[in-house]
């Protein structure tokens, strides 16, 4: 019989004894994901995602764009070769009620995400691309609004894109098909509440100014994009009663830029 190392036991005890199973083996991928306890996510009862963090996730996304997206995973589950990673996400629903999904993204060995799992099952739905209609859902001739998470589509407290940010773009280009069609686009920018009013003004129109940008860059009407920064006047969440890194969490649909195309409206030929 071959002895283990005693160095190799000390290390792993150790990185046990901090609360990550760096030792810990992983399922294969038939086998069915277990979620964790809600309970003990990190922060506790979990984060609220904007629109724009859901939509790129996918296969092939590394950990660090994952991270980008929603942040660290919100359960300790591993520092080495770490082949999982769960969140607990919140979502607004209508009367202030809140639904709960959990999510289970698994990694092959070269760290990209090899599959995703959400859990009830019918919160894949949330995560599928989608247009949201103008005026809070009621939806104008050849009109459509696009959120897009501050979060990950700037640099931290910039208006530089991410290369992420950038990549959102291109594929919101892509489903809007040719800009050239594009009658107007108005692109605003909002903060949350947390810094100065006047500080959060500039940076959300700011990056308005970005978005406006390189969507000119990418062939739309850049005469007929106009931009605004509303800074924290128009939350989409209250999140009455956090503080600290809760807090900054739960406000992240706030951290946003709404993007408004109207499509030119062609008269039908007799």
């Amino acid at each position: 019989m071959h002895s283990i190392p005693s160095f190799s036991i000390r290390t792993c005890a150790l990185v046990l004894a901090a609360g990550l199973a760096a030792c810990a083996s992983t399922g294969g991928a038939d086998e069915a994901p277990r979620f964790p306890d809600p309970a003990s996510a990190k922060p506790h009862g979990g984060t609220y995602p904007t629109a724009g963090a859901l939509q790129p996730l996918g296969p092939g996304l590394s950990k660090d764009q994952l991270y980008g997206l929603l942040g660290p995973p919100h359960f300790s589950e591993g520092v080495f070769g770490v082949r999982e990673w769960d969140y607990v996400l919140n979502f607004r629903e209508a009367e202030g009620q809140v639904a709960r999904c959990q999510l289970k993204l698994r990694f092959d060995e070269t760290g990209q995400v090899r599959d995703m799992h959400w859990m009830p099952a019918a919160c894949a739905e949330r995560a599928r691309p989608r247009d949201i209609g103008i005026g809070g859902g009621v939806t104008t001739a050849g009109g459509r609004v696009a959120l897009l998470s501050a979060d990950t589509t700037f640099v931290f407290a910039r208006a530089e894109l991410t290369p992420l940010g950038r990549r959102t773009l291109d594929a919101l280009v892509e489903r809007a098909g040719a800009l050239d069609g594009i009658e107007a686009i108005e692109v605003v920018g909002h903060a949350d509440r947390i810094g100065r009013p006047a500080a959060n003004d500039a940076l959300s129109r700011r990056r308005a100014e970005a978005v406006r940008d390189y969507l000119a860059q990418r062939g739309g009407p850049a005469t007929r994009i106009s931009v605004e920064g509303r800074g924290s006047r128009e939350p989409l969440v209250a999140c009455e009663g956090l503080h600290g890194v809760d807090e900054i969490a739960c406000l992240a649909p706030n951290r946003r830029v709404e993007i408004m195309m109207q499509r030119r409206v062609t008269a039908a030929v007799p």
